[in-house]
């Protein structure tokens, strides 16, 4: 399946192994411990890493280095990972043990994140480095533009976070109001609380969504960010 996405052949091993979360390797009482994507995740972030800056690089060849590393800290981030990894349906395909499965970790984002970058890990070891860079370029760099233009309403959290905590050293609340629809493709609605007051209500497909949506909505409240 992943073939047609990379257009190239990783080992199949690797590839067994990539998609292959610990809690798989755990229930099934593997004699190798390691037989899951964890040691291909350590490799393939730093895979992702090289070849996002490298794309970057080339594209942006007016942007200093502190723009760049603003751009890449969203682009190699759990939350665009996951996105991407949607659209190339690898939630469908990825290994997970039975409770795992049933605590809804084919949506989450973490498992996702981690295992594409295992991918691209088993598709560097198996000499395939012009299939990672194509591939990369066609489903992340899109993200660049967009990033590069609106980076507070993707860094949201953050530039909240500061305020907070520059005028009482507190921090914002999100809790999770309600997870509706089917298990495989729930809504999260999230509340934002501030001084025991709610400052935005947001949905998403996933809790880090809906909370950086809340986030975006209290900052521009606050004038954080431009609307």
């Amino acid at each position: 399946m992943l073939e047609k996405f990379f257009k190239a052949n990783a080992d199949s091993k690797l590839l067994n192994l990539a998609l292959t979360h610990p809690s798989y390797t755990k229930e099934k009482g593997e004699l190798d411990s390691l037989a899951n994507y964890e040691r291909l995740e350590f490799f393939g972030d730093s895979v992702l890493k090289l070849f996002v800056s490298k794309l970057l690089y080339e594209t942006y060849p007016n942007y200093p280095e502190g723009r760049l590393s603003k751009i890449r800290s969203i682009l190699v981030s759990d939350f665009t990972l996951a996105k991407i990894a949607f659209e190339i349906e690898l939630d469908k395909i990825i290994i997970l043990g039975h409770a795992e499965e049933k605590q809804g970790g084919r949506m989450r984002e973490s498992n996702l994140a981690c295992s594409l970058e295992a991918i691209l890990g088993a598709y560097y070891l198996s000499n395939e480095q012009d299939a990672i860079e194509n591939f990369l370029a066609q489903y992340v760099l899109p993200f660049a533009s967009d990033i590069d233009e609106h980076f507070e309403k993707y860094n949201a959290k953050d530039v909240l976070q500061q305020y907070t905590q520059g005028i009482d050293k507190t921090l914002p609340v999100y809790n999770t109001v309600s997870v509706t629809g089917p298990a495989h493709a729930p809504i999260f609605e999230v509340e934002l609380i501030w001084h025991g007051e709610s400052i935005a209500r947001c949905e998403g497909k996933s809790k880090k969504e809906a909370q950086q949506e809340c986030a975006y909505e209290a900052c521009k409240k606050f004038g954080l960010i431009n609307k």
